[in-house]
């Protein structure tokens, strides 16, 4: 079982590329089109189209990886990025069924 005070011995420097991922990720939301705003991404997702959005560019990302720039890392961390964003929706929409469920059982005592 996981210990959170135990930090495991990583054979893939995976604690490297979780401290460049959480980098990568919060340089996005610097970029100018991050800043108006919303962006693109919670766009898409309020016309429910995000799930479709965030696995196209999976797909896409995932098959241009070591095509168009060699074996460009930010391919892979984009890969990353928008399984993150799926995640987190996920996660988002679980909690907002809960609460609801939650509002229900209150409301029927």
């Amino acid at each position: 079982m996981y210990n959170p005070k135990q930090v495991p011995k990583y054979k893939f420097n995976e604690d490297l590329i979780l401290s460049r991922l959480e980098q990568y990720v919060n340089n996005t939301y610097n970029q100018h089109y991050a800043t108006t705003g919303k962006q693109t991404t919670e766009i898409v997702f309020e016309h429910g189209h995000g799930d479709g959005f965030c696995i196209g560019n999976i797909i896409k990302y995932a098959q241009r990886f070591g095509k168009k720039e060699g074996r460009n890392e930010q391919d892979l961390y984009k890969v990353i990025h928008y399984a993150l964003i799926l995640l987190g929706k996920m996660h988002e929409e679980t909690l907002e069924d809960l609460n609801e469920y939650n509002l229900e059982l209150n409301d029927g005592s």
